[in-house]
């Protein structure tokens, strides 16, 4: 069969449809009597990488996703199409604004974006506009710490908007305060761009929360506190992680499981530290496809998670609890492919052991990702409608959710609660 041929056959078709971009990275691969391993011999990556980007491929970084396209000999515009961009598969000759969007990955990261936009445009470009050239103080006679406190308070609620509008005068009076080059200060600062990191990646905002991660970790070290740079440090190795730089990713987390180690971990405050490192490094581990790791990691971190309290104390760095350990292990296992295992590792968990509300959508969310990976659209639907109603954004601004909403759509329309889910995610259909 001719490559044009390859490119409009109904299988093909299908996968567009679909908005399945792994799919078509592997008939690509599969024609050329490849192996995953040989594409990511070419690309620079592992076959188990490889292996995620063909099942998961509306998840993975968009600079690997093209690489491999181009690779395989993927058209553009059949990528394109199969990423929701809305070029006909059938065209032969590629728009002009996706040739201009394969020549500036960030703009297709922006394009991509903006077809779930949930989050007002205006406050994504006041955050831009404040990591690129920070705004002046804002004159507030509230210290930082506490409206840095309310801003946690935000994100713990699930109110992202609010958590937005409040971070660009947030970080510039935190800025302001850290001239003073007090430890105290510079913590704070650290602290603030940690929270803005956080934030951005759960929306999706990689190369933003990048910039963020970057200088929390510079003031940390600057501040010379062990929990803050931990802090610093799993932000950072988080957004690695979703910009497809496993190794680096690792590297950081496991830098910072070391120097939280190196305290003795004498106080409840370093043992949650710790034992939230673990989990950080456990779940990049399974991201990478390194099962022995992954398990050994979520292993020790239930072990040294053992001592604390089911209700961490309000105001803590890390504010994790055996059943946080145990919500870490649901996720761990859905990345290594391992349904089965994540939901009956969540079966122990239930809304009232986590505080936040935040939280508590995480855990559902978690469970109806392993449920949709089962191949069960009912108990998906009922796990994303139960973190909607106790918080609303872990379903309306995480682009992975949003995305399991709308192949919902797509492949069981019928299904009792993915209706009221497409209202609630206002996703496009």
């Amino acid at each position: 069969m001719s490559t044009d041929l390859l490119w409009s056959t109904r299988q093909v078709r299908t996968f567009v449809d679909c908005r399945d971009p792994g799919g078509l990275i592997r008939i690509g691969r599969q024609v050329r009597g490849w192996r995953q391993a040989d594409l990511g011999a070419r690309i620079g990556c592992s076959a188990s990488t490889i292996s995620r980007l063909e099942q998961h491929g509306r998840q993975a970084d968009l600079a690997l996703l093209r690489h491999a396209a181009r690779e395989v000999g993927v058209p553009t515009n059949v990528l394109a199409a199969s990423l929701g961009l809305g070029v006909p598969p059938a065209t032969t000759v590629a728009r002009e604004e996706s040739r201009r969007a394969e020549e500036d990955p960030m703009r297709r990261r922006t394009l991509l974006a903006a077809t779930g936009l949930t989050v007002p445009a205006a406050l994504l470009s006041s955050m831009q506009d404040a990591l690129a050239s920070m705004p002046d103080p804002t004159g507030s006679h509230l210290p930082v710490d506490v409206r840095l406190a309310t801003a946690r308070q935000h994100f713990d609620a699930g109110h992202n908007t609010r958590l937005l509008q409040l971070l660009p005068g947030l970080l510039a009076d935190a800025q302001y305060a850290a001239r003073s080059r007090h430890e105290t200060a510079l913590a704070s600062l650290s602290a603030t761009y940690s929270l803005a990191s956080q934030i951005l990646t759960k929306i999706g905002r990689y190369d933003q929360s990048r910039l963020a991660a970057d200088r929390a970790t510079v003031y940390a070290e600057l501040s010379g506190s062990p929990l803050v740079a931990a802090a610093a440090a799993r932000e950072l190795s988080i957004v690695l992680r979703h910009q497809n730089q496993p190794a680096a990713a690792q590297r950081h987390i496991l830098d910072a499981v070391a120097r939280m180690e190196a305290t003795g971990l004498r106080t409840d405050a370093q043992a949650s530290a710790y034992a939230q490192m673990l989990c950080t490094t456990s779940y990049t581990a399974a991201v990478a496809g390194d099962r022995d790791q992954a398990l050994a990691m979520i292993h020790e971190a239930t072990r040294a998670a053992r001592g604390l309290p089911d209700e961490a104390p309000t105001g803590r760095l890390f504010p994790l609890t055996p059943a946080a350990v145990d919500l870490y292990a649901v996720g761990v296992h859905w990345a290594l492919g391992d349904a089965g295992t994540a939901l009956e590792t969540g079966r122990r968990l239930h809304e009232d052991q986590f505080r936040t509300a935040e939280r508590k959508g995480r855990m559902h969310t978690d469970l109806g990702r392993a449920w949709w990976q089962r191949g069960k659209p009912e108990q998906t639907a009922a796990e994303l409608l139960a973190a909607a109603r106790v918080s609303p954004s872990e379903v309306r601004d995480r682009p992975t959710i949003r995305q399991i909403v709308t192949d919902l759509h797509s492949r069981h329309p019928r299904t009792p609660g993915v209706r009221e889910l497409v209202a609630v995610t206002r996703v496009a259909v």
